[in-house]
């Protein structure tokens, strides 16, 4: 939940300088390094489960399939919902495009892996959304996006898709991750593969971005060297690592909290990414009257939602 709500603060950093499409090359990088150093690092050690290599090595074709569709779902959702956003704002593609995709995403894992209590998680998950409508409330009193039916349906594509790529990498993974069920991943190679779905779908859509942009001017591969400065590189890359960091402690959670609940919280990121937004970036600085209130609220519903999700696996053991 901290990673996956704090990355987008090295696309701020870079943002004055390039677009997102060529900070998201640097990005996928970033994803694809650090999924293949844990890997081969606390992947490839312990005295239970399988190593990494090994692992890729027996992972059967339909195992790297779902792992690989899930990276490249994932993709297409992060830059639609980014499109969203620059087509309507936050206010709009937010609480569409996350509420979307954390109550479908829960549903459609909880389903396939009924773990927890399933009226304490749901209910969790219901105030978890109202805090993400407060958020977008929030943005609205700042943003100048306008409500059009393209954003609207752009912002519905990205959270369907949002919704789905947690099942597809879940789905082939072994739930006992001690024992490995015979041609399935374990965290560490699902990741990985997830993360090659990831770089290589982005040679389709996000040149698509590059050179037909929803806001701002078209960018080249070109660009990418000639523009990019060794520092801007390395932003990109960092956020890229803080995002899969999230990914893998998520999924490692998920072992014991099941994958609904798992994604659940970490779909709380969007409160971490609100504290970015109020205490560093100093967003609602001019903000009208009455706007800390709703902050507040959404903060409130946020850690009861949160602390109901995780009260859902206690209950449920």
């Amino acid at each position: 939940m901290l990673c996956w709500g704090s990355w987008a603060n090295t696309q701020k950093l870079a943002s004055q300088e390039w677009g997102f499409a060529l900070f998201y090359w640097d990005y996928t990088l970033g994803v694809v390094l650090l999924s293949l150093v844990f890997g081969l690092t606390l992947g490839s050690n312990g005295d239970s489960g399988q190593a990494f290599l090994p692992n890729l090595g027996d992972a059967s074709l339909n195992a790297i399939f779902y792992a690989f569709l899930g990276g490249v779902v994932f993709n297409i959702a992060n830059l639609l919902l980014v499109a969203a956003i620059d087509i309507a704002g936050m206010a709009i593609a937010f609480p569409i495009g996350i509420g979307i995709a954390l109550v479908l995403g829960v549903i459609v894992n909880y389903i396939a892996t009924p773990l927890g209590d399933p009226l304490l998680l749901f209910m969790g998950v219901g105030l978890v959304a109202l805090a993400i409508i407060l958020d977008a409330l929030v943005y609205k009193r700042i943003s100048k996006g306008v409500a059009t039916t393209k954003g609207i349906v752009i912002s519905l594509a990205a959270g369907v898709l949002m919704g789905f790529f947690y099942r597809f990498v879940a789905a082939s993974m072994s739930v006992d991750f001690s024992n490995p069920t015979e041609g399935l991943l374990t965290p560490y190679t699902a990741v990985f593969i997830f993360s090659i779905g990831i770089f290589i779908s982005n040679f389709v859509f996000n040149t698509f971005f590059m050179y037909k942009p929803i806001s701002g001017e078209k960018v080249s591969y070109k660009d990418y060297f000639s523009l990019g400065t060794p520092k801007l590189h390395l932003i990109g890359i960092f956020g890229g690592v803080i995002w899969c960091l999230g990914f893998i402690l998520n999924m490692i959670a998920a072992g014991e909290a099941g994958f609904a609940i798992s994604y659940g919280l970490g779909q709380g990121a969007t409160m971490v990414a609100a504290i970015w937004g109020i205490f560093i970036w100093k967003e609602f600085k001019d903000a009208p009257k009455g706007t800390n209130k709703l902050i507040g609220l959404m903060f409130l519903l946020f850690i009861a939602g949160l602390s109901l999700i995780i009260m859902a696996k206690n209950v449920g053991v």
